[in-house]
């Protein structure tokens, strides 16, 4: 029966808790709804679906279903059960076996398939059977358990292996009991026989243990010149070319070689694994004190919130250039490392999390980054800002530290497009998700010994915890843990190595909790300063982003940090009046914002620098109005539909204005009048697509699974079907590439219902070859040609 068919009938059986249990487990399924029980056990069995289910396995689960999988055989109709896994699965007894497959068969990773004469136990309970579904072995990989593949796929699979094995088994005293064999398929089954027995390895050379010992744990390997080392009957003192000589080990091409199943079982005594991982493997830990890991945690956030402010600031005055290949060049990240006070990798962490908050946007005119959401940014409290910036950095698959100091040369452009990675945000939280239950842990046992102290786990500790908590995720942390714990760091996730209150409440998404955490121990912004004789004012903390940005205006900030010492000159001063202040309005901001009188030599620098700036004036113009009516100039200048040209008067009788010529000409003929254009001047027109600014986002709880209300909906749904039902659109393509799979491999012809272009249909008996990509490569047996067809054109499939 076909697995898609089996598992559906037998989640039609399941009790609604069971379901549900398994919507909360595996939220895909449901996500979009499904229409029956066929539908749902295709979404089951899809690739995709099993890859995040076999993710979420931990290392005694993923063991067992490797064993499983390595001793049941579908087409054969061999299914197994905890008797038959105790003996391939060491320490393990047949009531943890019975739990673990229960646990997978909850997960629709295996299902039921009890053979006709079901042994009953002692108690009187039937024993249970089971299969892996459709496509887990495809999922699970070439080598489960670490193990290699068997004789008969090795010779089909590798030609260069193939026209060896009869020669390697005929120079094999006691490999063949009859006659010598010519074909390799014989010779295949015959390696089977007697790789596995103690006596294949009598008479090997020194260090043969020390060669088959690296293969313990994978079973490829590199040998450069493999097929030139096998001598089928020769005597040699080499252990690498005695195994190749006598098949023990098979090469897949001249410079790698495979280690047989059948090898790999006898060096494991038998066993699949050699012993079930039954509890997590112990962590070491360190501690350190709550106060270094507070005041580690608010430096880093005070840091971060004060660079993203600065760089909105920055690029709301100078936009950000890019490279033509995307990203922003060396070159202008010196610039803003420099504007923004601080190093070049706390500067690309700004970029990249500003550009995913919204606060920066890429201009696609002129391919400059702006800070069109600078304004919404700044008028935010402090804990609202760094809540937008943590859960950014929790969901976006962008990965700043690929950019930041690297060695090598793997260093990304900072906002370029190679800098992403799709389970950046899986990983993130599965680490820190991991830290939160190693300090609970050190809690519990009363690790952390002395009181106001907490545990902290280093990459290492990290790595191996999550290694048996869900093993295949491991393998793609490795390249990203470190640069999540530096990210997080730099954040405020973590401080002095731990993981922080306010972390772990937006962790949980708690932001009630995480704001009250913010507001109870970060600074509130001050609203005055110290201003010194020197020409100084010095700032006593964290300034209000309103206030520090026209301060920055007036004076030249020096040195970095919130206490941030501000320079007054007369340049500076002019900076700000060519801006629109004038000597009155700094003198007021001076008086509302120092905590000390002015003192005299700042008053007369601004006094000074008052009264000499503008007796000359320059501005730009791109285009002028000359008309002798006075008057219609006055209402011109008076017109509200006339003020985006920014016309200055500069005579009775001419007005200047910043647009071009042919720009102002279109305004005018709009509003009823007839210029008259110098043909001499360009009259092309330059518009540039003006982008609004988009709205910051707000800090909400990440939709983890399907709420009560949609289980509750798609349950009634379900129960309101024909319990089997496998003619939907979600079932009947994945149930005839089933078919089509279990036909390649016992190499049966199919009969294909095929629909051509013009939608005439045809029912042709065909051997399928492969199928890979949404194509089937078959053999037709009449034309003896191979063809190609698209699976969406095969209307129906069955075994002929």
């Amino acid at each position: 029966m076909s697995s898609i068919r089996a598992l559906a009938e037998e989640l039609s059986a399941r009790g609604n808790d069971s379901l549900r249990h398994l919507f909360a487990a595996r939220p895909d399924l449901i996500m979009p709804g499904v229409p029956d029980f066929a539908a749902l056990a295709a979404r089951a069995c899809a690739r995709v679906s099993l890859q995040r289910a076999l993710e979420g396995l931990s290392k005694p689960e993923l063991q067992v279903l490797e064993a499983l999988v390595l001793t049941t055989n579908e087409d054969e109709g061999r299914s197994g059960s905890a008797v038959e896994l105790r003996h391939a699965v060491g320490n393990a007894t047949l009531g943890t076996l019975e739990s673990v497959l229960a646990a997978l068969s909850q997960l629709a990773l295996i299902y039921r398939a009890d053979p006709p004469d079901t042994i009953h136990s002692a108690s009187g309970s039937r024993r249970r059977y089971y299969l892996p579904v459709a496509r887990i072995r495809e999922v699970l990989g070439s080598y489960p358990a670490g193990l290699g593949r068997s004789y008969t796929d090795l010779t089909t699979a590798s030609a260069l292996f193939s026209d060896r094995a009869a020669a390697i088994v005929n120079a094999i005293p006691g490999a063949v009991q009859q006659q010598p064999v010519e074909h390799h398929i014989a010779a295949a089954y015959a390696l089977e026989r007697w790789a596995g027995l103690p006596e294949a390895l009598e008479g090997a050379p020194p260090r043969t243990a020390e060669v088959l010992a690296k293969f313990e744990n994978w079973p490829v390997g590199a040998v450069p010149h493999a097929l030139a080392r096998i001598r089928p009957g020769r005597r040699t003192d080499n252990p690498v070319d005695w195994l190749l000589s006598r098949g023990l080990l098979v090469p897949l091409d001249d410079e790698h070689v495979e280690l047989p199943r059948p090898v790999g079982l006898a060096l494991r005594g038998g066993r699949i694994v050699p012993g079930l991982s039954l509890t997590p493997p112990p962590v070491e830990t360190t501690t350190t004190t709550e106060a270094l890991r507070r005041n580690a945690a608010l430096g880093a956030i005070g840091d971060v919130l004060r660079t993203v402010s600065a760089l909105a600031v920055e690029a709301s005055e100078r936009p950000i250039e890019t490279l033509r290949a995307g990203g922003v060049g060396t070159r202008e990240l010196r610039r803003l490392a420099t504007a923004l006070r601080t190093d070049p990798d706390p500067a690309v962490f700004a970029l990249e999390l500003a550009s995913e908050a919204g606060v920066l946007s890429l201009d696609p005119d002129t391919s400059t980054w702006r800070a069109t959401g600078a304004e919404a940014w700044l008028a935010l409290s402090r804990p609202e800002q760094w809540l937008i910036l943590a859960t950014v950095w929790l969901d976006t698959h962008r990965v700043p530290s690929l950019a930041m100091s690297a060695e090598g040369s793997d260093q990304l452009s900072p906002l370029s497009g190679e800098g992403q990675r799709p389970d950046a945000p899986v990983v993130r939280r599965r680490v820190l998700e991991v830290m939160a239950q190693i300090a609970a842990e050190s809690g519990a046992r009363g690790t952390a010994q002395a009181r106001g102290r907490c545990a902290v786990a280093g990459p290492e500790a990290l790595r191996q915890r999550i290694d048996w908590l869900q093993p295949r995720l491991g393998r793609r942390l490795r390249g990203l843990l470190e640069m999540v714990l530096g990210e997080a760091a730099l954040l405020g996730f973590t401080g002095s190595g731990a993981l922080t209150s306010v972390g772990e409440a937006v962790l949980r998404d708690d932001f009630d909790a995480a704001r009250e955490c913010l507001e109870e121990f970060l600074p509130a912004g001050v609203d005055k300063v110290l201003l010194q004789a020197d020409l100084t004012a010095v700032a006593p903390g964290y300034l209000d982003p309103v206030l520090a940005r026209r301060l920055a205006l007036l004076a030249v900030p020096e040195g970095r940090g919130p206490a941030t010492i501000y320079r007054f000159s007369a340049a500076s001063l002019r900076r700000a009046l060519d801006a629109g202040e004038d000597g009155a309005s700094i003198h007021a901001f001076l008086a509302e914002h120092s905590s000390t009188p002015v003192p005299q030599p700042l008053a007369y620098l601004v006094d000074d620098t008052a009264a000499r700036h503008g007796r000359i004036r320059v501005g730009r113009a791109g285009s002028f109005i000359a008309s002798d009516d006075e008057a219609a100039l006055a209402g011109l200048l008076a017109d509200p539909a006339a003020r985006p040209l920014g016309l200055t008067q500069i005579a009775p009788t001419v007005v200047v204005s910043n647009a071009s010529p042919s720009e102002v000409a279109a305004v005018l003929r709009e509003l009823g009048l007839s210029p008259a254009v110098d043909a001499s001047l360009d009259p092309v027109v330059r518009l540039r697509r003006r982008t609004a600014a988009s709205p910051l986002p707000t800090p909400a709880p990440r939709q983890k699974q399907p709420d009560s209300e949609t289980v509750e909906a798609q349950l009634a749904i379900l129960r309101t079907q024909s319990p089997i039902g496998l003619n939907g659109d979600e079932a009947a393509p994945l149930m005839g590439i089933e078919t089509l799979q279990k036909a390649i491999r016992l190499k049966r012809a199919v009969r294909l219902n095929i629909v051509d272009a013009l939608g005439n249909s045809s029912v042709e008996e065909l051997r399928p070859v492969s199928i890979s990509a949404g194509r089937v490569r078959v053999f037709d047996p009449e034309r003896e040609t191979e063809r190609v067809l698209s699976v969406h054109r095969i209307i129906d499939v069955e075994l002929a």
